[in-house]
């Protein structure tokens, strides 16, 4: 395969690039609905001349592109700088403003880290929180989620799908617990959102979070859904932008790129179940063929589980060192999240799990996309199974067995 420039002149394979759950690339389309906003339609929302009112007008019609996609009203949908700032919006701000009527909040031990870092701001300034375990496959149980609530909580935040394992959770029966109780409940529904069909009326969310480089958008743009007549406390002052929920002036060029990204990925319902099913189809061969090699193992849950999310645990090599590897030879994958990248400790989602440390290290998670071919899943299994042969030849840990071989071909 031809070759490129990496890094300090090193030379690998054109790339396979299989982390989408990390972000995806901006589609072509979107790159031009932004590109008049970031030359002649450069003016601030905020003002009142001609050159603001027509970034204005860019602002109000992406504003109407997302609610339109999720079934909300425009004046409920709040734009934010990623998704973690609307996950830190939600949680801090609902939680602040709620917290006359009790200081008890319940969340999901495989949150995204926004959330649970978030979370753990509130505990240290005297909410009670209360983080449910899953079971085996990642699954949150709706009954606990019930039994967990009191006559002091204020919130629940679970996300609709694991950005690590895939598995997607069951929204509508936690969104039932938490309407029948009348506490708030907030859904993180960056992964999902390529996938899922999310309407917050049905799934009974208050608060709701997106990104759009997780749906070939550009990155730092995120936007809340903030039901109308839920109390927030800003997170951000300075100005009153965003009906004085967000300070700043909009990223107008960001904001019309995530509505043109997010309308493309989500907004033809047969054409997003016909690319559902085709990166379902190459997520599945790629868990076949891993899972054909001695001491790998699939994590997350057999079924219900994003269409694009392959994700493994392999024995005998850590994770970090085999993506490493994986880089060199030309597949682009991760760990897990990528916002914890770098981390020496092992995924606090396969712990979650029940695996064991030294088994949760050694975990590999792979992402397809809208440009994923068949012929990139046949040459990243033989890229992935010669990788870790490799690394346990040399590997200090225990050896697998002997019969360990590449996953066959289709």
């Amino acid at each position: 395969m031809p070759g490129r420039s990496a890094g300090r002149s090193i030379i690998r394979p054109v790339a396979i690039y299989l982390d989408h759950a990390a972000t995806t690339p901006v589609r072509r389309e979107v790159l031009e609905a932004m590109l008049p906003y970031l030359s002649e339609h450069f003016g601030n929302p905020s003002s009142i001349h001609a050159a603001g009112r027509r970034a204005r007008q860019g602002l109000d019609e992406a504003r109407e592109t997302v609610a339109a996609l999720i079934g909300a009203k425009p004046r409920e949908i709040v734009f934010t700088a990623s998704g973690s700032e609307a996950d830190n919006l939600a949680l801090k701000g609902a939680a602040w403003a709620a917290s006359a009527r009790g200081r008890h909040v319940i969340t999901s031990a495989i949150e995204h880290k926004a959330v649970l870092q978030s979370f753990a701001v509130l505990e240290r300034q005297g909410f009670e929180v209360t983080y449910l375990p899953v079971d085996a496959t990642g699954l949150v149980d709706p009954a606990a989620v019930e039994e967990a609530i009191t006559d002091r909580t204020v919130l629940v935040s679970v996300m609709a799908a694991s950005n690590e394992v895939g598995t997607i959770q069951p929204i509508n029966e936690i969104g039932n617990v938490c309407r029948g109780r009348s506490v708030l409940y907030h859904v993180d529904a960056i992964q999902a959102a390529p996938f899922l069909p999310i309407d917050v009326d049905a799934w009974q969310v208050d608060l709701l979070s997106l990104s759009a480089h997780k749906v070939y958008g550009p990155k730092g743009v995120g936007a809340l859904f903030m039901r109308q007549g839920t109390a927030l406390l800003p997170q951000m002052q300075g100005g009153a932008q965003e009906r004085q929920r967000r300070a700043g002036t909009e990223n107008v060029a960001g904001v019309v790129g995530f509505a043109r990204a997010f309308a493309l990925t989500a907004g033809d319902t047969s054409v997003r179940i016909e690319e559902n099913a085709r990166q379902s189809a190459l997520r599945d061969r790629l868990l076949a063929g891993l899972t054909q090699i001695n001491g790998v193992r699939a994590t997350g849950h057999p079924s219900e589980r994003l269409p694009n999310s392959a994700s493994v645990v392999v024995q005998g090599v850590e994770g970090g060192d085999l993506v490493a590897a994986l880089d060199l030879a030309g597949v682009e994958a991760s760990t897990g999240s990528a916002c914890t990248t770098g981390s020496v400790e092992p995924s606090h989602v396969l712990l979650a799990l029940g695996l064991e440390e030294e088994v949760a290290r050694g975990s590999l998670r792979l992402t397809t996309g809208r440009d994923t071919t068949e012929s990139d899943i046949e040459s990243a299994l033989e890229i992935i199974g010669g990788c870790i042969i490799r690394m346990r030849a040399i590997s200090p840990q225990v050896a697998i067995d002997a019969g360990e071989h590449a996953p066959a071909p289709a």
